[in-house]
C-alpha cells in the first residue's frame, strides 16, 4: 500500500480513500499497524481541528435517529459531518451487525456526511479500539463535525470523553428510575443533557424529565472547563426534528467559549497523553500474549490458581516479577 498515495488521497477528501484508511488502523495485523503509523505521522502536519461531540445513551434512546435528523441539519448548513458508529460485539462469536447506515438511510445519502459503522470488540468504554485514530482520519480529511456514537451500554461509556470536546448525554423521557440508573460518574462528564422523543404525549414527560436532571446538575460540583449555565439539560425531539438547532446553538456556544480561554488546547493535550499511555499499556499486554514463553508461563500459572495452589494475588506478583515489572 501506497501510504504516501493514501495520506494524499484523505486530505483531498476522498471518501473511498478514508474508508480504506478506517480498514488500516482496525487491523491487528503487525505490518498493517506500521503501516497505521507511517499514515498517522503522514497526515499529523495537516492542522486540521474538527469538532468532536461524542454521543452516549441507554440503549432504545434514539441516537440513531438523533444523529441522523442533527447530521441532516448540519449538512443542509454546508457542513461535512463525519459519524463514527460504534455497534457491540457478540461475546461468543466476536460479530456485530454493523447496522447503522440501515438506521441513517436519508443521512448516509448525502454527499457531505461520512457514516462508518465499526465493532467493538473487545474494548471496554463504549467505544471501538481504534476510534480516536478514525476520528484523526475524519479530521485530516477536513470534516467540520466528527460525532462519535457508542454502543449504547450505560454508565460505562466514558472512554468516548477522553475523545471528544462536547461529551453529550442522550435520555428518554419517563424512564423510571433512569436518574439512579445513569449513575453520578457519567453525569459528572456530560456537557449538555438531551432528553429525546420530547413530542406528542410524551413532550410533559419529557419536559419533567429535563427538569429532574437540570436539578440534579446543580448539586454537581462546578467544573473549571463550563461557563455559567453549563452543564445543562434541554429537550429535543429527533423525529420531529424539534429543538436540534437550539441544541447546536448551545454547542457552539460552550466550544467558543473553551476556545476562547484556553480549555479546549488544554483538553486536547490532556487526551493525547491519557492515550499515549494507553497505546502504551495496550502494547505490553500485547508483548506478553506473543511471546510464546510468557504465554506457557502464564497458562501454568493460571492452571496453578484455578487448582487452589495459589492465589491470584501471589500469581500475579510472580508473573509480574518475571515480566521485571516487579511486584
Amino acid at each position: 500500500m501506497d501510504i504516501a498515495d493514501l495520506a494524499q488521497r484523505i486530505v483531498g477528501g476522498e471518501r473511498r480513500a478514508l474508508a480504506r484508511a478506517i480498514t488500516l488502523i482496525e487491523s491487528t495485523r503487525p505490518d498493517h499497524r506500521e503501516q497505521t503509523r507511517a499514515l498517522l505521522e503522514a497526515l499529523r502536519g495537516t492542522g486540521r481541528q474538527a469538532l468532536r461531540i461524542g454521543l452516549s445513551g441507554t440503549p432504545g434512546v434514539g441516537k440513531s435517529t438523533f444523529i441522523e435528523s442533527f447530521g441532516m441539519m448540519l449538512t443542509g448548513q454546508g457542513l461535512r459531518v463525519a459519524v463514527l458508529a460504534v455497534d457491540p460485539s457478540s461475546a461468543r462469536s466476536g460479530g456485530s451487525i454493523l447496522g447503522d447506515k440501515t438506521r441513517m438511510e436519508r443521512l448516509s445519502r448525502e454527499r457531505n456526511a461520512f457514516i462508518r459503522p465499526s465493532p467493538s470488540q473487545s474494548a471496554l468504554g463504549g467505544v471501538a479500539r481504534r476510534t480516536r485514530e478514525a476520528v484523526a482520519l475524519c479530521e485530516a480529511a477536513d470534516f467540520d463535525v466528527v460525532l462519535i456514537e457508542t454502543v449504547g451500554v450505560g454508565q460505562s461509556e466514558t472512554m468516548v470523553a477522553e475523545m471528544a470536546d462536547l461529551f453529550i448525554l442522550l435520555l428518554a423521557p419517563a424512564g423510571g428510575d433512569e436518574l439512579q440508573g445513569v449513575k453520578r460518574g457519567i453525569m459528572e462528564m456530560a456537557d449538555i443533557i438531551l432528553v429525546n422523543k420530547a413530542d406528542g404525549d410524551l413532550k410533559p414527560a419529557a419536559e419533567r424529565t429535563r427538569a429532574e436532571y437540570a436539578g440534579a446538575l446543580r448539586l454537581l460540583r462546578r467544573r473549571p472547563q463550563d461557563p455559567k449555565a453549563f452543564p445543562k439539560a434541554m429537550c429535543v425531539s429527533a423525529l420531529a426534528e424539534d429543538g436540534l438547532q437550539t441544541a447546536w446553538e448551545e454547542m457552539r456556544i460552550l466550544d467558543a467559549w473553551r476556545r476562547e480561554n484556553g480549555h479546549f488546547d488544554i483538553r486536547r493535550a490532556e487526551q493525547a497523553r491519557f492515550w499515549f499511555g494507553e497505546e502504551v499499556r495496550r502494547g505490553l499486554l500485547a508483548r506478553l500474549d506473543e511471546d510464546p514463553q510468557m504465554r506457557a508461563r502464564m497458562r501454568a500459572l493460571g492452571e496453578e490458581v484455578a487448582r487452589g495452589g495459589m492465589t491470584v494475588a501471589v500469581a500475579s506478583q510472580a508473573m509480574l516479577a518475571e515480566l521485571g515489572a516487579g511486584g
